[in-house]
């Protein structure tokens, strides 16, 4: 038998009962759920959380009876829950359950700010950064932010809007969020929204996206009988997360030093490297190339034509890969003329990788 935690109905429907009434009425529902034999006063007294004698509990019991909310099969035997009983205890359960979707819900907008209010730090720190890095060196450079390796799935949440949208709440390792509207042909009922959460959930928590496949997805849709149109929605606004990963924020700073070499200042070359610093689609290459480097050693020096920027084959590129929480990593790149000091250069990279770590541990403390 379970004598687990006695919730206290307070809902619509339980106006005419107390709070020992409500106590004994859904460990009745409880027992009777869980034998299917009618429940007797002895049998309740043993619930903990009750601590009343079984003459109290008949007395109740009788009430109960009285109200509606349990019947009495046949003379010699307990009580088992009428209609009404159940009602009651169903329209609480459902309650109860919106009530914990509306909490994660709420921790999830939380988190969103936290990491909204980091990410704003974050931005302001690396731009500092790479204009530091800039006066230091004399050379132009370059800083990613942090991008996700591995896009494992934390969470998913499917939420209601209105009677025609859903809000898909996808949380991914290094609590990036994404949110989706799902639009749907009809309201779905809180039972129905909560058995789509526990699908998803329980199949996908902990699965690094690109390892879910079409076998997978039709399992789910099949689970999800009527509502596998959801899931579908649901899939492709996960499967748009790597795309969002894609892009990434980089932060320049310096161009106009690589004026006071002569090998790179001749009008063609100066204006093809400007132009990459403007444009930055390029750069993303360069931070794309240093952050699958499986070396490990997280600085990478590109010489000449090593470079996989082709409007830098005049130059050296030395980067780094700075790695913060959570498989979160970034690129720090400094780009010369191939006498660059090299050393001056490297030492340069490492200190600032373990200066962004300090940086990071520390706000999180703060935020924690």
């Amino acid at each position: 038998m379970n004598s687990g935690n006695i919730i206290i109905w307070k809902e619509r429907g339980s106006l005419d009962l107390d709070e020992r009434k409500r106590k004994i009425l859904q460990a009745i529902i409880r027992n009777y759920l869980e034998t299917g034999e009618p429940v007797g006063s002895r049998t309740i007294s043993k619930y903990t959380d009750l601590n009343l004698s079984s003459a109290t509990i008949r007395n109740e019991m009788s009430d109960l009876e009285e109200l509606g909310y349990i019947i009495q099969p046949h003379t010699s035997a307990g009580r088992i829950p009428s209609d009404k009983g159940y009602r009651l205890y169903v329209d609480q359960m459902m309650l109860e359950k919106e009530e914990q979707l509306n909490q994660a819900t709420q921790e999830v907008r939380e988190m969103q700010k936290m990491l909204l209010d980091r990410e704003d730090k974050m931005e302001a720190v690396l731009k500092q950064m790479a204009k530091m890095l800039a006066v230091n060196t004399n050379y132009a450079t370059m800083i990613s932010a942090p991008q996700v390796r591995g896009n494992k799935l934390k969470f998913i949440q499917l939420s209601r809007v209105d009677t025609r949208q859903l809000l898909t709440t996808i949380v991914v390792e290094g609590n990036v969020i994404k949110n989706d509207m799902i639009a749907v042909d009809q309201m779905l009922d809180d039972e129905s929204l909560l058995k789509l959460n526990i699908l998803l959930n329980t199949n996908l928590n902990g699965l690094p996206i690109e390892e879910i496949n079409l076998a997978m997805i039709a399992n789910l849709k099949q689970q999800a009988g009527i509502h596998a149109g959801i899931i579908a929605e649901v899939m492709d606004a996960v499967a748009s997360v790597i795309k969002d990963n894609e892009h990434v924020e980089i932060y320049t700073s310096g161009a106009n030093n690589i004026f006071k070499y002569p090998e790179l200042a001749d009008n063609q070359r100066a204006s093809e490297l400007i132009t990459t610093f403007e444009e930055k689609q390029l750069l993303n290459e360069l931070v794309q190339d240093t952050l699958t480097d499986e070396s490990g050693t997280g600085i990478q020096v590109y010489i000449g034509n090593e470079t996989p920027v082709k409007t830098m084959k005049d130059c050296s590129v030395v980067t780094a890969t700075y790695e913060l929480e959570e498989g979160m990593k970034g690129t720090i790149g400094i780009i010369g003329p191939r006498r660059m000091d090299y050393d001056k250069v490297i030492s340069t990279l490492k200190t600032l990788k373990s200066q962004l770590d300090t940086i990071y541990k520390k706000d999180d403390e703060h935020s924690g």
